[in-house]
């Protein structure tokens, strides 16, 4: 676990369900040590995008270099995490998911309290070495987390279609 500078460790049971494939594992994590509190960041960073007069759009984070501008740096944290969610209700045996790239990513404006980006990821299948982009989008709110409300692969990428 990253946490600002130093690393936690920590180690987690995951226990698949047999047969299921829309339901997500059973996770269990024990953090060895404390984490520091993101409260006070959490609250920067949403009364910042709030406050914004033109919703955030960003693309291709991180860049070619692997370089993320640390004021993007919290919405690529967050596609992190929904790229979590993806993979979990993704995965099987014969697959290997990792975030590659936020392609796209465009803040919606909202009339209640929640925080929503519409994401293009890149998810890395290390198995087949296919690029898939996958569109999401993520409600977040520093008090309640975040949320993928939605998810798919983007049309034209089928599993085994060969489409990167």
């Amino acid at each position: 676990v990253l946490d600002k500078d130093r690393t936690v460790n920590c180690t987690a049971e995951v226990l698949y369900h047999l047969g299921s494939k829309s339901t997500a594992p059973d996770v269990q994590v024990t953090v060895q040590g404390e984490l520091r509190s993101t409260e006070e960041a959490d609250k920067e960073f949403y009364t910042r995008i709030r406050s914004l007069e033109k919703e955030l759009v960003a693309e291709n984070i991180p860049d070619s270099h692997g370089n993320v501008p640390p004021e993007l740096e919290p919405i690529h944290l967050l596609a992190w995490a929904a790229s979590g969610y993806v993979i979990w209700h993704n995965s099987t045996e014969n697959t290997k998911f990792h975030l590659a790239q936020v392609k796209h990513v465009k803040q919606v404006k909202r009339s209640d309290e929640d925080l929503q980006f519409d994401y293009v990821l890149l998810l890395h299948e290390m198995v087949s070495q296919e690029v898939i982009p996958w569109e999401l989008t993520l409600l977040w709110h520093p008090q309640r987390g975040a949320r993928v409300s939605r998810d798919r692969r983007q049309p034209g990428h089928a599993p085994g279609s060969g489409n990167t």
